[in-house]
């Protein structure tokens, strides 16, 4: 009772009234409860985004949703993950706040100058009231939203810094707090976890695939499959693997440097496939040294003259040699297209494997071949020897034999003639054996030298100097197996022709060759940007010649006119085998 009073006077002494003072400790208890279920409520939304980040193992999709959880737990605007390259710039960025038309209006994605160079830089959090107060603020492109407060933190993965978050905007305050800060570097400890076990997986389904494709394409090849076939399941697995939109196999042709897409596999394939590549083009110069290139934008590299690129709009391409520095079979060219996503250091080099491993693959096919094709040549060989060893030996002393009991027959003019008829039908023999045997001794020297690909590289070539420009040349299928000696004479005579033509008669700025061997034609097409010709010109002695070596080989020939202009030549004639 007394204390009760006590209290009383003091209370009326401080001027404060029992209940205020009472309402008083109940808003400051009021507040912290506020401040702890706040608390509480945001170590639940860390913990769910620790779980939403870990739950999937998509490495596209885990790095989205890191971004997502970090704008949630401390209220931004604005978010982006920067991933980083082999050389501290930004190779992918990630961003979550913008819609598409606004990031399309920026632009390209930063490179990593200004603030985002500092936290790279220097991988530590950084928080800053307003973005351009700071000394290393390097400004904003046109068209970017304004951005005022800042926060920022590294991803570390296995002691390595994979990328950096960036926060802005703020959307509850003025600033990012420490409670901002240190919500974010757990989030980002959680997220380098989760983005290792998504690489971990990527990795280990990328190696499977690798595996696979590896086994399948061995197998083909020892299986005795021509290397077409199983060249053109090859590029489609790279491009499988490498989800490109785009990927090609380039092998040497001629002796100049140049390379002609052998296969392809993509929506575009159709517009490469058999396209020959010159010595300055980044397939080239991988075919020469022996080094993987990359490029963020192929058609628009400054390394990149002429090639794939300039037939079709191209955006990130790398280029791996297929087989060793020293022996390098082909040039490999995956590519996406302009605005497609660059290609990780990880799938350059999964390729880079596969395409060691399919080069040794095809030495090994082709060492068996040879072994098969000296088996066969051994056979025959034995069998010339045996035809003139033994069968044309006993022949010839046959006919030796009635040879000389004509004389003996002489009164029997029937018996004389019969036997002379035998005489010759055996000396007929003897030569056609002979021819046979020389068939087999020589079976394939025709097909030695450059073949008829290397000849139409050096046809095209010699009309440069002519034409002031070089054509472009386009070669598909088996031109050095299918045309025959007096077919492939034929088409490099028309071409020379058709090339004199335009340097003479059509004043182009380009010109397009293509040859084709299907089932059963070979096709030369060549068409020019020139002024055209009459019809009437048709009837001139050097186009005459071409329509005469088209129709005594049963083919055909054709003149038009090129859209918007010049003239299109259409020489075609039957393969051999399909006569």
């Amino acid at each position: 009772m007394n204390e009760r009073a006590q209290d009383s006077r003091e209370a009326e002494a401080s001027g404060v009234s029992p209940q205020l003072r009472l309402d008083a400790l109940l808003d400051d208890l009021q507040q912290q409860v506020t401040q702890v279920r706040a608390a509480r409520d945001r170590v639940h939304t860390l913990l769910d985004a620790v779980l939403a980040v870990g739950s999937d193992l998509d490495l596209e999709v885990v790095l989205r949703r890191i971004v997502e959880s970090a704008v949630t737990l401390v209220d931004a605007q604005y978010g982006a993950l920067g991933v980083l390259g082999e050389e501290g710039a930004i190779k992918q960025f990630v961003t979550v706040g913008m819609d598409e038309a606004t990031i399309a209006g920026i632009g390209n994605y930063p490179r990593g100058e200004g603030i985002l160079g500092l936290l790279i830089r220097h991988p530590e959090p950084l928080r800053l009231t307003n973005l351009a107060d700071h000394p290393a603020s390097a400004g904003f492109p046109d068209n970017h939203p304004p951005m005022a407060s800042f926060l920022g933190a590294p991803i570390r993965v296995r002691d390595q810094v994979f990328g950096n978050l960036y926060l802005t905007n703020k959307r509850s305050g003025v600033e990012f707090d420490t409670d901002d800060e240190a919500v974010l570097r757990t989030l980002a400890a959680a997220a380098g976890v989760a983005i290792d076990n998504a690489r971990l997986y990527e990795d280990a389904r990328r190696r499977e695939q690798r595996l696979m494709a590896s086994n399948d394409l061995t197998r083909n090849l020892l299986s005795g499959t021509e290397p077409g076939p199983v060249l053109t399941s090859f590029t489609a697995a790279v491009r499988e693997m490498a989800d490109s939109d785009l990927v090609t196999l380039a092998v040497p042709v001629g002796d100049r440097g140049e390379l002609v897409v052998e296969v392809a596999s993509g929506d575009l394939a159709d517009d490469v496939r058999g396209l020959v590549l010159p010595a300055s083009t980044l397939a080239a110069k991988v075919y020469t040294s022996g080094e993987t290139i990359t490029s963020e934008a192929v058609s628009a590299d400054p390394r990149s003259q002429g090639g794939s690129a300039s037939v079709v709009e191209l955006g990130p391409a790398f280029f791996v040699p297929l087989g060793t520095r020293e022996h390098v079979r082909g040039v490999l060219q995956v590519a996406n297209l302009p605005g497609g996503p660059l290609f990780s250091d990880a799938v350059i080099d999964m390729v880079a494997g596969f395409g060691n491993q399919a080069a040794l693959a095809l030495d090994v096919a082709e060492h068996r071949r040879d072994s098969e094709r000296m088996v066969v040549l051994n056979d025959r060989d034995r069998i010339a020897r045996d035809l003139h060893d033994l069968v044309i030996q006993r022949l010839f002393a046959g006919a030796l034999s009635l040879q000389s009991t004509l004389g003996r027959v002489s009164d029997r003019p029937q018996v004389s003639e019969r036997v002379q008829r035998v005489v010759d039908d055996l000396d007929d023999t003897i030569k056609i054996i002979r021819s046979t045997i020389y068939a087999l001794r020589e079976h394939d020297q025709s097909r030695r030298g450059s073949g008829l690909r290397g000849q139409l590289v050096a046809a095209t070539e010699r009309a440069t100097e002519s034409l002031g420009f070089a054509p472009a040349l386009r070669m598909t299928g088996l031109l050095d197996t299918a045309v025959s000696a007096e077919q492939a004479e034929q088409l490099l005579a028309v071409l020379g022709e058709a090339l004199s033509n335009v340097a003479r008669h059509a004043k182009a700025t380009a010109v397009d060759v293509g040859v084709e061997v299907t089932d059963a034609t070979v096709r030369l097409r060549v068409s020019d940007n020139g002024c055209g010709i009459d019809p009437g010109v048709t009837r001139r002695s050097g186009l005459s010649n071409l329509r005469r070596r088209a129709e005594e080989m049963g083919g055909t020939f054709a003149l038009s006119a090129n859209e918007p202009c010049g003239t299109v030549l259409e020489w075609a004639v039957p393969l051999a085998s399909a006569a």
